[in-house]
């Protein structure tokens, strides 16, 4: 299988913002307790953070985390997780039906967060909760001094203000499941409301109104037309939420939901358009896919368990074993990212940490990647600067959700500052390699710097405990620079990253 490709130096999307690769984070299942935190661990420091766990982040360059939820925020008063910790109360949690001991909260995160070197993006809550809640909310987070809730902080030993830029509001409020579910106008209104009332305590912030949970939701597109058409001019960014599943075990349709994700962006990307011209508004509002990733190995029976289970802690839920088809598929999603960089500011994997997560850790036992982890790590490291326009010439495919998909997934990245290039290609074909012919027009290109590859697994192999590494990235061998073009040949099922040393620019 022959593909041409062209990069023009002068052809480029836009600017990737970093935020492109940070992730989230829910007080569900054991995220947070026996994941990031856990007491008498082996592993863990003074304050209880898994320090094998904290490796394994930091080794991810996340820019951004969003916390605390996720459909937890939405019946989550966050006054429970402030003060000394055995005054808090406990409460059982309505969402994820179980007990929540408030142990961990924004103090606690906060500190987990700055030891992980990332940046918070914090949630209110616009279910239960009110403007007045957000509004005291960023008060004790962000203010200084000298008033009720920023002079509380400091009693609980945080003297200087966290300075939160991100401010999520509310979360899938368009879902039946959510409590104080609301419809598109209400919703939009009261996001309105408070993103001003949060503005006007501190105009530095961002929000971000909740946009559909999913593209097959029976509201989709208009819930996020009204909600814009109430609060346009006041917010930053629309939220988009989608997993992903294959259990037909179609591998290629499988993979051609990357193809259906952009046609999903790109609806939305219209309709901000289309609210922006009505209202000849003079801002800007982006995406941000507050919430992705695969979700469908163990989600139907987990979804059982919980209506059956009677309000345990911190319960295994959505431990799902992530394979080598995943992997790929990550890869490809993330490509997907890249080339939408225009419009989709902010992405979040979701979630961090054991639960739908690249991590995994035993309670009282080891922490180990999951083979999703990789190419996760890959775009992260590798994936700044600007994205590249690319134009792919070969064989194509079609399948249930997208047509004319193309085997050969490229994005394509240009740090100036790094004088590198960095190509990301994923194979999608069961059986063919691809040669890969792409021409660097503009360019001048060096010696290739790194090429590594994921391949050769079967679809369906996994890493564990006792096999932690078993699906992890090697260095590739069949890519060179020769006369200006880079050349390679990748095998099938695989995903690769190939940088490039640029001459001085």
């Amino acid at each position: 299988m022959k593909v041409r490709c062209t990069v023009h130096r002068d052809f480029r999307v836009s600017r990737i913002d970093d935020r492109l690769y940070s992730a989230f984070i829910e007080h569900m299942g054991r995220a947070i307790y026996s994941g990031i935190f856990e007491p008498g661990h082996p592993a863990a420091d003074a304050h209880g953070f898994r320090q094998d766990v904290l490796a394994f982040v930091r080794d991810l360059n996340i820019p951004a985390i969003r916390y605390p939820g996720g459909n937890f925020v939405s019946a989550y008063d966050w006054k429970d997780g402030i003060g000394p910790v055995h005054e808090r109360p406990i409460r059982l949690d309505l969402a994820w039906r179980s007990t929540e001991t408030n142990r961990i909260g924004t103090n606690e995160f906060a500190a987990w967060a700055d030891l992980a070197g990332i940046e918070m993006m914090l949630a209110v809550n616009l279910g239960t909760g009110s403007l007045q809640d957000a509004r005291e909310f960023l008060e004790y987070v962000n203010y200084p001094g000298g008033t009720a809730w920023s002079d509380l902080r400091r009693s609980h030993g945080v003297e200087r203000p966290y300075g939160v830029k991100m401010w999520c509001l509310g979360n899938e409020m368009d879902g039946s499941w959510q409590i104080g579910h609301r419809k598109a106008r209400d919703y939009g209104r009261i996001a309105d409301e408070t993103s001003k009332a949060l503005k006007t305590l501190d105009p530095g912030i961002e929000t971000i109104v909740c946009g559909s949970s999913n593209d097959e939701m029976e509201t989709y597109p208009d819930w996020e037309h009204t909600v814009l058409e109430e609060c346009y001019e006041n917010v930053d960014y629309i939220s988009l939420h989608k997993y992903f599943g294959n259990r037909s075990r179609d591998t290629l349709n499988f993979f051609g939901k990357i193809e259906q994700t952009g046609r999903y962006i790109q609806a939305i990307a219209g309709t901000i358009d289309h609210v922006k011209a009505r209202k000849r508004a003079k801002n800007d509002v982006y995406i941000c896919f507050d919430e992705w990733n695969v979700w469908y190995h163990k989600r139907a029976e987990e979804k059982e368990k919980i209506r059956k289970w009677d309000w345990p802690e911190a319960p295994a839920l959505l431990e799902e074993d992530y394979n080598f088809e995943d992997a790929l598929f990550v890869g490809g999603l993330l490509n997907e990212f890249i080339r939408r960089s225009d419009r989709v500011k902010i992405a979040c994997i979701a979630q961090l940490v054991n639960v739908i997560a690249p991590i995994r850790a035993e309670r009282g036992g080891p922490a180990w990647r999951q083979t999703i982890y990789w190419p996760y790590q890959m775009a992260s490291l590798y994936g700044r600067g600007e994205a590249m326009a690319v134009h792919v010439d070969g064989p194509t495919y079609d399948c249930r959700v997208a047509e004319d998909v193309s085997y050969l997934d490229v994005a394509v990245t240009h740090d100036p500052a790094a004088a590198m290039l960095t190509v990301f290609v994923l194979n999608r074909h069961l059986s063919e390699a691809a040669d890969l012919d792409m021409d660097l027009a503009g360019f001048t290109p060096g010696e290739i710097a790194l090429h590594r590859v994921m391949e050769g697994h079967e679809l369906r192999a996994t890493n564990s405990a006792t096999a932690p590494d078993r699906i992890a990235p090697v260095k590739g061998h069949d890519a060179a620079i020769d006369e200006g073009r880079l050349r390679a040949r990748l095998n099938p099922l695989s995903y690769n990253v190939i940088r490039i040393n640029l001459s001085q620019e």
